[in-house]
């Protein structure tokens, strides 16, 4: 199970969360053998180094997406700048349920042009959006640069991950761009499933038990 625990992102976004609970997540994350940490801005900068070989990604927009694109561009550049090594930003998901390909495109470019050295992860959360709409928010990404696509927040009440929209997403991505599916993946079946479908990174919070099996 090791070669799972160096897809996944380790990640704490609980509004509630304390510096405490960052630093046993960090811990964890470190002990289990994960790809990286995954943590909301405020926490930034982070109060320790991380272990070596240990990962820094920040979400941004998060969790609805319905920020103006210059305050996620500012917060994106702010993480980027405390340490993020990857952003998690999630897309103006009206504009993509409105089909307003061009207005998902340029969200996602803002973001891009402020953080141009940092991985770029683009959270489209499908469960909202219908097959054609999930395609022409992979497309926009793709478009405006990203190096990933996201399924899910995993807070949004219409669903997390699914082997469906993650497939579609690897069909409508190829090799070009990295699949990352979150929300509700607590097994390591699951996991597996998901990978199965295109993923080539995980976002859990029960990643314990995903490794564990």
């Amino acid at each position: 199970m090791s070669t799972i625990a160096r897809m996944i992102d380790h990640t704490l976004l609980k509004p509630e969360a304390t510096a405490q609970d960052v630093a046993e997540l960090i811990t964890e994350a470190a002990d289990l053998g994960c790809y990286s940490v995954c943590v909301s801005p405020s926490h930034l900068p982070l109060a320790a180094d991380l272990p070596e070989g240990l990962h820094l990604a920040v979400v941004c927009g998060f969790p609805s997406g319905a920020h103006h694109s210059s305050v996620k561009a500012a917060e994106a550049a702010l993480a980027a700048a405390h340490g993020a090594e990857e952003i998690d930003m999630v897309i103006n998901v009206a504009a993509a349920r409105e089909n307003n390909a061009q207005a998902v495109e340029d969200d996602i470019r803002a973001v891009r042009q402020a953080v141009p050295g940092v991985v770029l992860k683009v959270i489209i959360e499908a469960a909202a959006l219908s097959d054609e709409q999930i395609v022409l928010a992979c497309r926009a990404a793709e478009a405006a640069g990203a190096d990933f696509v996201k399924n899910s927040t995993g807070f949004h009440p219409a669903g997390g991950a699914t082997q469906h929209a993650v497939r579609l997403m690897r069909q409508t991505v190829g090799d070009r761009l990295g699949v990352k599916a979150s929300g509700g993946i607590r097994d390591a079946a699951t996991a597996r499933a998901m990978i199965e479908a295109g993923a080539t990174r995980l976002g859990c919070s029960s990643s314990r038990a995903v490794v564990e099996g």
